[in-house]
């Protein structure tokens, strides 16, 4: 039986690894459950699951959770999150934090356990080669979770990296690939999503094609693949999950069902599947799958994220930490929609690069941008 500890236990993909561990009982347990705010959603988990160890942003909800639970380890603040997040008794951890927040302690993961799940696309947008290195260096396997990347994956799997011709990323386009970009995008318009239910920050990532900028730069470090190599590709139908196109001209895609429980599984497992309860596709029904291309004069952040690859390491965790602070004030109502892109764009052309090489840098820089744009402000 494997033991799971996840990281970000109360958001959407959380609770997707619960449900996961609940169609599979005699194969997964939880040790470790690590929540934000949601202590009311926490305590369900903790009834249901009895893990060993617990963590929750606020000193107030740990005391509330250690008067609940006595025999439950309970950890909050920084200091909480990087000591939980250096535990060994678990076989898989599941990095599903939000933002950059989520580097530091799968950092801590990936030198603390042998199998890391990765949720959190700002991991590898910052970290880079850094990251994919100290998996190396401590022989971590480092799996994704995300659909396309899961999809890639399965593409791959029996199959060489010199082999590729070209990975080709399927995004959804979000809400407004047919629709004109406006000053009168409301926050309402841009979370509302065709395809996928996501938390707030994601969901406008993925209307702005940020999020598809930030797969293009994980793709590049997962697998080895140069950013020219990588092409987006809008699949509305969300049912072709991502592609590889060999030197031979073959393209061979991986296509199912719009749930994300099935790259979940697949990464808790790997490398074997697991059967679910979910409904199969019926091929004759879907009758036809269609390809577009993005604007991307149109989607500017795509096309930061590419420039972002181009000029270096450091300017990929300016791009993360211009898009975190804009995409905050937008959800606030501070700026406009359309600011979301100029914010980045100014933040990348007033910056320097410059190698990074530890967690420290990193996240100093990260502070370093967030703080001059919230100056601003």
């Amino acid at each position: 039986m494997k033991r799971l500890a996840i990281f970000g236990s109360t958001g959407s993909i959380g609770t997707t690894t619960l449900r996961v561990v609940d169609e599979n009982p005699d194969k997964f347990c939880v040790t470790t459950l690590v929540a934000g705010k949601n202590i009311d959603k926490l305590i369900e988990q903790i009834i249901k699951y009895n893990p060993k160890h617990v963590y929750i942003t606020s000193y107030l909800n740990a005391v509330i959770l250690e008067e609940k639970f006595p025999n439950v380890d309970v950890y909050y603040g920084e200091d909480g999150l990087r000591a939980i997040s250096q535990l060994d008794d678990s076989d898989i951890a599941v990095s599903a934090l939000v933002g950059i927040s989520g580097l530091e302690p799968t950092y801590n993961m990936i030198k603390h356990t042998k199998n890391v799940a990765l949720a959190n696309k700002e991991v590898l947008v910052t970290g880079g080669s850094f990251i994919m290195n100290l998996a190396k260096e401590y022989n971590t396997n480092l799996l994704t979770v995300d659909s396309e990347h899961s999809a890639i994956m399965q593409c791959l799997n029996g199959e060489s990296n010199n082999k590729i011709d070209k990975i080709l990323l399927t995004a959804s386009g979000g809400p407004f690939f047919d629709k004109e970009i406006t000053d009168n995008i409301t926050v309402s318009q841009a979370l509302n999503h065709p395809t996928w239910k996501m938390g707030p920050k994601v969901t406008i990532d993925s209307s702005t094609m940020m999020n598809k900028g930030f797969e293009v730069i994980e793709a590049r470090w997962l697998f080895d693949t140069l950013p020219e190599n990588i092409e987006v590709v809008v699949h509305r139908q969300s049912l072709v999950h991502s592609m590889v196109q060999f030197k031979d001209g073959t393209i061979m895609a991986n296509i199912g069902p719009k749930d994300m429980q099935i790259p979940i599984a697949y990464a808790l497992n790997y490398p074997n599947r697991l059967p679910n309860n979910l409904e199969k596709l019926d091929l004759f029904a879907i009758r036809q799958l269609v390809f577009e291309k993005p604007d991307l004069d149109k989607f500017r952040c795509l096309k930061s994220a590419f420039d972002a690859i181009k000029a270096g390491h450091s300017a990929q965790v300016v791009l993360n930490a211009a898009n975190e602070v804009a995409v905050e004030e937008f959800l606030k109502g501070k700026i406009k929609y359309t600011d979301i892109p100029k914010y980045i764009e100014n933040a990348l052309d007033s910056h320097n690069v410059r190698n990074l090489s530890s967690v420290e840098e990193i996240l100093d820089l990260d502070s370093e941008v967030k703080g001059k744009l919230y100056k601003k402000r």
